[in-house]
């Protein structure tokens, strides 16, 4: 018998842990998230920015706990992964969002600049993975990780200087791949959002240079992401109505990869 359709995308009982969680794209997905009835624990570096964020999703009736952590220190991981489970049970649901970006030529990257990109967008999102599923999926043979890469990640620009970005988002999608194929067995599932140009504080400059009038005119649709625009995908690849899709990157761009190719 077919559950109905509601009913998939339910997420209540479940503990999903948000990386990155305090604002921006991580809020958005956590406000999704709660909304389908999930528990919710944010992470981030700044204390400050994640209470702000945890009021914000219990403002809007969800359960929401945080802990201030640094994404790309092994030892913090450990102690984020241990805290959640001790405060809320086992987690059903990861969203490795923790990123940085830094723009420079490349010819002129500096090498500081680049391992900060790498660690904190390609190891934490390994590390994390490893500790979630060691301590708490893969026993259970059952969880949903959804990474969140971008269409960076699938192709270059001739404009925007983002050589340690792209290549470390470019990781993030086939760490998908290759985490999606190795831990099926499991009933985990693993897939990745590739968000376009989405207003934030990351993004904030390159706005700031090109203009958003510019930028949207390269979507076919005519406009940037908005605070809604993740929600839907990401409640997908979280819930029951996913649990038959794994290894796949979803682009949330207007188009823009349809056309430019990344």
């Amino acid at each position: 018998m077919s559950t109905p359709v509601m009913k998939l995308f339910d997420l209540s009982g479940q503990t999903a842990l948000v990386t990155g969680g305090s604002r921006g794209l991580g809020l958005q997905i956590a406000e999704a998230l709660g909304e389908a009835g999930a528990k919710i624990m944010l992470t981030a570096r700044k204390a400050d920015e994640l209470e702000q964020g945890a009021a914000h999703l219990a403002g809007r009736g969800i359960d929401a706990r945080w802990v201030a952590a640094d994404a790309s220190d092994p030892a913090a991981i450990g102690k984020v992964v241990d805290e959640t489970m001790q405060r809320l049970g086992d987690i059903h649901i990861l969203v490795n969002n923790a990123g940085a970006t830094w723009g420079a030529p490349a010819e002129d990257h500096p090498l500081e600049a680049w391992d900060k990109v790498m660690n904190l967008n390609v190891r934490s999102m390994f590390l994390m993975s490893q500790a979630v599923g060691k301590k708490s999926m893969i026993a259970r043979r059952s969880g949903r990780i959804i990474n969140v890469a971008s269409i960076a990640g699938l192709g270059g620009s001739m404009e925007v200087k983002f050589i340690a970005y792209g290549t470390s988002k470019g990781a993030a999608v086939n760490f998908t791949r290759t985490l999606a194929a190795e831990w099926g067995p499991y009933g985990i599932t693993v897939n990745a959002l590739a968000p376009g140009f989405f207003p934030s504080k990351m993004t904030r400059a390159t706005l700031e240079q090109y203009g958003a009038q510019a930028l949207a005119a390269k979507a076919p649709l005519r406009r940037l992401g908005d605070d809604d625009d993740l929600k839907g995908a990401a409640l997908l690849f979280a819930s029951a109505a996913g649990k038959h899709i794994t290894g796949q990157i979803l682009a949330v761009d207007g188009g823009v990869s349809s056309v430019h190719g990344g």
